[in-house]
């Protein structure tokens, strides 16, 4: 029998106390546990019951879930592309609304606002309890064992897949998993099969892409890049971009990871793909960088981590791409061509 640590038995109990105030008609916070959106999901013929395999076992859900929970923090993008609104978001990049960025907008609707979680001190148990969700999806999340348990006391929950690091689950199958836990697996596929078309195309237009070396990288102690894993890497290979080789070595098994300035190198791409937060600067007082070849052939792409575009660069999913593409393009066919005069 397994023993659950204090800290872990201190949240589950705060947890039931909750769902016991919630359940006799009392909310903790005075506000109606069912203000938020309910809907009236219509599974596909066949669809459920579905049970979905994760790194802490598997989830079975019988019915068409009426109240969804995104701890995840882009798994609401796939449930809005598939026309389910989640009562709860949480909140990553940005300061929208509901924590739902434009490229979703159109996705929303008239649909109410979600309740935006903010999960900077841990996950907020007794908020999710508060809102009733008969699902919790934290597949694009980092959720640990004992965040796992304590959700699965409020509701099914859906962890992140086996064999995938944190952040690592690639949009397709987070949008092919919340398609099946709602009940709409072939409706999901249709939706990736749509963005493909688009990322298919691009490939088709820019084929000085196909091979040239590119990379996403962070100035955050010294210099930090995002492995095969992570989802802005994908977008790259996805478009016909190479990674180099050595970059998941130095990133081993993690989606991302920070490395000594002798591993410099690395960065010497066709294109470096740069998040920043202020337009570059620090990046031209890098004496090192300023030596390789992306810096002196302009073989960049400044992403400003706080503009519409940043954020929609770092919440890749089934909406954000085709709304990311119109500028990313731009900005990549400008960089591989090794022309300084041009800038990305």
């Amino acid at each position: 029998m397994s023993v659950l640590p204090r800290r872990h038995r201190r949240s589950v109990l705060a947890v039931l106390t909750v769902l016991t105030l919630v359940l006799t008609g009392c909310s903790p916070s005075g506000e109606s546990p069912n203000s938020t959106n309910e809907q009236a999901v219509e599974a596909e013929p066949g669809a459920l019951p579905v049970t979905i395999e994760h790194r802490f076992g598997s989830t079975t859900i019988t019915d068409p879930p009426q109240r969804v929970v995104s701890v995840g923090f882009t798994d609401h993008d796939a449930l809005l592309a598939l026309g389910v609104t989640p009562v709860a978001t949480t909140r990553w990049f940005g300061d929208y609304p509901g924590a739902i960025g434009p490229w979703a907008r159109e996705a929303l609707g008239d649909d109410p606002e979600p309740v935006v979680l903010d999960n900077q001190n841990g996950i907020r148990f007794e908020r999710i309890a508060e809102l009733q969700p008969d699902l919790i999806v934290g597949l694009y999340s980092e959720l640990s064992r004992a965040d796992y348990d304590t959700l699965s006391q409020i509701a099914p929950t859906i962890a992140p897949p086996p064999g995938q690091p944190d952040y690592g689950i690639p949009w397709r199958d987070l949008t092919t998993t919340v398609g099946a836990a709602v009940g709409k697996p072939a409706e999901a596929r249709r939706i990736v099969a749509d963005v493909d078309r688009r990322l298919e195309q691009a490939r088709d237009e820019h084929p000085e892409f196909d091979g040239a070396t590119a990379l996403v990288a962070t100035l955050y102690e010294g210099y930090f890049l995002y492995g095969g894993d992570d989802p802005r890497s994908r977008l790259l290979t996805d478009l016909g971009f190479t990674l180099p080789a050595e970059l998941d070595e130095l990133v081993g098994d993690r989606f991302g990871a920070g490395i000594s300035k002798e591993h410099a190198d690395v960065l010497d791409a066709d294109v470096v793909v740069w998040l920043t937060d202020d337009g570059g600067a620090e990046l031209r007082e890098d004496a090192l960088y300023g030596k390789l070849r992306p810096a002196k052939e302009k073989r960049e792409v400044i992403v400003e981590e706080s503009s519409d575009f940043g954020t929609a660069f770092s919440q890749v999913s089934a909406l954000s791409v085709p709304y990311l593409l119109d500028q990313l393009i731009p900005r990549l066919q400008a960089a591989v061509d090794g022309d300084p005069s041009t800038t990305g």
